[in-house]
């Protein structure tokens, strides 16, 4: 082994340039992508049509559900990089376009809706191939801190990104937003240009890996991919859990906080502390991750940190107060965030490198497909029942998740590469 290879090998994921352009390249495409949404709403309500807003809206997540999963077999086929390289190239032109075509005429909803189509089709191939790469630029014993460096990121990006979309529509309107947005994604683009891509290893003994590259077309690596998800003892149960707790965590914490809410009278501010509880803890909960690095009995401490955190789930709408209830938010974000890097991080590491961005479109897919389908669920549940059953019964979700893992062996005894 040379010594580059040895410095790489035990130089922590902090500390690793290759790893830290990773990094700086994902921040920027995440504060774009903050700007980009924001940006889109005010230029969707500047239309005037309340019905246009929404579908506006609405538009971009039609093609991330309908194109994800080809997204981790384009990623899979081509390589991570170069779809993530390609993806970010797009997204540039296309908000750099629609800001100059704002500042020469006003935003119509028919402009917006193929903006927001395009927009979704391209976030359909970037967020696989994005959550491939880490594996194929560090070493295996590095992706739990590397987890948690992109779950800070994720979170940074969100706080710092709002704030400068709201002052740049504020200043110059929804096309200064844009503008602003293209340049982040752009700027991305030598960073990711500059990474040093590990090699695959070797396809496995058994077989799997040699007859996904011998498959000829894409329709045939994608039933190739999920044959393999499903036939994997780790992967398939990790799926499961993934699919249960976001079905179970996105409907009450997003849509079910804003009823909520509504209902005890703690208005916007207060929906905005209890969120802002949670980002705290999330952000924790990914400072522990990537400072530590490693988590030992990482499998049964997702499972473990599922089942708590649905308590509090169960417990929000229980509280009278504001700062109670972000003060939970805040144990939940702790918790979720933990459970979900740790379950990032044994995917990453459990997946053979070659099935990786079909692997990554099936939990993505889950995320930011299936997932938002409770809206419409969780809203009339609340108007029937109320918010205290509705958050139980997400509560229980999300702790079936957890409870299927610490029943399932290869789950509970998963373990992160040292």
């Amino acid at each position: 082994m040379t010594a580059s290879a040895v410095e790489a090998t035990e130089r922590p994921a902090h500390r690793d340039p290759n790893v830290l352009r990773w990094l700086g390249a994902y921040t920027a495409s995440m504060i774009g992508d903050s700007i980009y949404f924001m940006a889109l709403a005010w230029a969707a309500a500047r239309t005037g049509s309340a019905s246009g807003t929404g579908l506006v809206l609405a538009a971009g997540s039609i093609p991330r559900a309908l194109l994800m999963l080809g997204g981790g077999v384009l990623a899979d086929r081509l390589g991570p990089r170069r779809v993530v390289i390609s993806s970010d190239a797009v997204r540039a032109v296309l908000v750099l376009v629609l800001a100059a075509t704002l500042v020469l005429t006003a935003p119509t909803v028919g402009v917006l809706v193929v903006v927001a189509l395009l927009f979704g089709a391209v976030d359909a191939l970037f967020l696989p191939a994005v959550g491939a790469l880490p594996p194929r630029i560090s070493t295996p014993g590095q992706l739990a801190r590397i987890q948690g460096l992109r779950a800070l990121a994720a979170r940074g990006s969100s706080i710092i990104g709002a704030p400068m979309g709201g002052v740049a529509v504020a200043t110059g309107g929804p096309s200064l937003a844009f503008a602003a947005a293209g340049v982040l994604f752009a700027l991305s683009l030598p960073l990711l240009l500059s990474l040093r891509i590990r090699p695959l290893p070797e396809p496995e003994a058994s077989g799997e890996a040699s007859d996904a590259e011998k498959t000829p077309n894409a329709w045939n690596d994608l039933v190739g991919g999920l044959r393999y998800i499903r036939r994997h003892s780790l992967l398939g149960p990790l799926m499961l859990v993934i699919a249960l707790s976001e079905l179970g965590f996105v409907g009450p914490l997003n849509l079910g906080l804003i009823l909520l809410s509504e209902q005890r009278g703690w208005g916007a501010a207060g929906m905005g502390w209890i969120v802002a509880g949670f980002a705290g803890g999330a952000a924790g909960s990914a400072l522990l991750l990537a400072v530590r690095g490693r988590v030992p009995r990482a499998g049964l401490v997702m499972c473990l940190m599922a089942l708590v955190g649905a308590v509090g789930i169960a417990s929000l709408p229980q509280v009278p107060a504001v700062a109670h209830a972000a003060a939970i938010a805040a144990f939940v974000g702790l918790t979720a965030g933990l459970a979900g890097a740790l379950c990032g991080a044994l995917v990453q590491t459990a997946a053979d490198p070659a099935y990786l961005g079909r692997v990554t479109s099936v939990s993505t897919f889950f995320t930011y497909a299936i997932a938002p389908l409770s809206y419409p669920a969780t809203g009339a549940a609340v108007a029937l029942w109320g918010t205290g059953p509705v958050f139980v019964v997400s509560a229980a979700v999300c702790a079936a998740g957890g409870a299927m893992g610490l029943a399932l062996t290869a789950l509970r005894r998963a373990e992160l590469p040292r």
